[in-house]
């Protein structure tokens, strides 16, 4: 036969249940009437003083602890029905009190959980912002490290320059007449074409002047001059090599711009006009 509770809401406070309808909630259990014929006793209270089964919620997380937990509360629940048929005052009460020390073992795992949670999130969220700060910091340091050797390699290329002007010079100065000095300026070019070679490996190379028009970042202008077949902005001459380094300027070429075709003036009507003796 069905059986019904009603729940006095003035005692026992600790024992919980779900309903499907409505959210988890906290409901007494201890004063109850039923409506019906009990069924029969189960032999685990049939004796008023015998002692039930406690759970434990030290146990391990393991499976096999895990079943033994749920078949503990399951027969904690049935002896407390079994105890209120029998109108077993003392049982009940000794039921409810395991009830609250099972409500209050899961309040604090739930908290140490919780803790826990928040602990690991925590130190999940330091990690990455450690790792980016890593990432960030050897990012920056190979950057500082490949601008430090491109400064040097600068620096080291500018010192260079000095001896390209000269080697520049002594080819236009040095006259070839006799058989060793043939020998002597076969050499020198040797020298100079090698060292040339070994600027171009490393990038080095020359900028371009006459016929290219005039870029102040390239070209430093010493002068500027008339030219009737020049257009204006163009360069005309240079009077000093420039080089750069990849794509940055080791030294700047000097050179003459020209302004184009002077258009000369004419003179106005009025100034054409000139006063009689």
């Amino acid at each position: 036969m069905a059986i019904s509770f009603v729940i006095d809401p003035s005692i026992a406070p600790c024992f919980s249940f779900s309903a499907p309808s409505s959210s988890s909630r906290t409901l007494p259990l201890r004063n109850l009437h039923f409506h019906g014929r009990p069924s029969p006793v189960s032999p685990l209270i049939s004796k008023p003083n015998r002692r039930f089964p406690i759970f434990s919620a030290h146990q391990t997380n393991s499976e096999e602890a895990n079943s033994k937990q749920r078949a503990d509360v399951t027969t904690l629940i049935r002896s407390y029905k079994q105890a209120l048929f029998n109108g077993d005052e003392s049982s009940v009460a000794e039921l409810e009190t395991m009830f609250c020390q099972i409500e209050k073992e899961k309040n604090k795992m739930d908290q140490k959980v919780l803790s826990l949670s928040m602990k690991i999130a925590s130190e999940k969220e330091t990690k990455i912002r450690l790792q980016a700060d890593f990432d960030n910091t050897r990012k920056k340091l190979d950057k500082d490290r490949l601008s430090t050797e491109s400064n040097a390699k600068v620096q080291i290329m500018k010192s260079l320059l000095p001896i390209i002007d000269s080697f520049e010079r002594a080819k236009l100065q040095v006259k070839v007449d006799t058989d060793k000095e043939k020998k002597i300026d076969t050499s020198y070019q040797g020298i100079y074409r090698q060292f040339v070679e070994v600027l171009r490996h490393l990038r080095v190379s020359a900028i371009a002047t006459v016929g290219k028009p005039f870029d102040p970042l390239l070209h430093e202008a010493i002068s500027r001059e008339e030219s009737q077949v020049v257009k204006a902005g163009i360069i005309t001459e240079e009077l000093n090599r420039g080089f750069v380094l990849g794509d940055r300027v080791l030294r700047p070429a000097k050179v003459k711009v020209s302004l184009g075709p002077v258009k000369k003036k004419t003179p106005s009507p009025a100034e054409e006009i000139t006063p009689s003796a």
